[in-house]
């Protein structure tokens, strides 16, 4: 016996696993942000388990400032990721999805913005990644750039050239779509 999922089922699999990936990002997000608030204003120990259990006792110890841009990065990471899947999410419920005109404006502007948002990505892991190899020049121990969730940055390029590839397809089918329209 053969299971054949149809796009309609695909969808509707994608659509939850956006949502539970965006809830899950936003989570991040949000505790890197008041982990960040509460250890530079209320209590400076928590650094030592900050979000997911990440030890930045020492980096804050050694300069407050230094664990803000660490920890800034890490928070604007979070939010452009969660963005992405909010963007996605927007989509589906929206509905563009129109298997008739498959060429829509809508969803060219989409893949442009995961573009460009992958692109940011990239570049503040980049950053995070520089800065986190320039604090341990300087006898800083901090954790990973995997463990403070930055790495990657050459997927998130490599990512985000793919989707600018794609837009621009998308740009080009809206064009011959356009004139397929007009000469019927």
């Amino acid at each position: 016996m053969e299971i054949k999922i149809g796009s309609k089922e695909m969808l509707t699999f994608l659509h939850i696993m956006a949502w539970v990936i965006f809830i899950g990002i936003c989570i991040e997000a949000g505790g890197l942000i008041f982990n960040t608030f509460f250890a530079l204003v209320i209590n400076p120990i928590s650094a030592k388990n900050f979000w997911m259990q990440i030890d930045l006792s020492n980096l804050i110890n050694y300069d407050k400032g230094y664990f803000l841009v660490v920890t800034a990065i890490m928070s604007i990471v979070a939010l452009m990721k969660a963005l992405m899947f909010y963007l996605i999410v927007k989509l589906f419920y929206n509905k563009v999805f129109d298997f008739n005109r498959p060429f829509n404006s809508t969803l060219n502007q989409l893949i442009s913005n995961l573009a460009y948002l992958s692109f940011g990505i990239g570049l503040f892991s980049i950053w995070g990644l520089k800065y986190s190899a320039w604090l341990r020049l300087k006898g800083i121990i901090i954790p990973s750039v995997d463990d403070l969730h930055m790495g990657g940055a050459d997927v998130w390029l490599f990512m985000s050239v793919i989707l600018f590839v794609i837009a621009q397809i998308f740009k080009r089918g809206i064009e011959i779509q356009i004139e397929n329209d007009l000469t019927v």
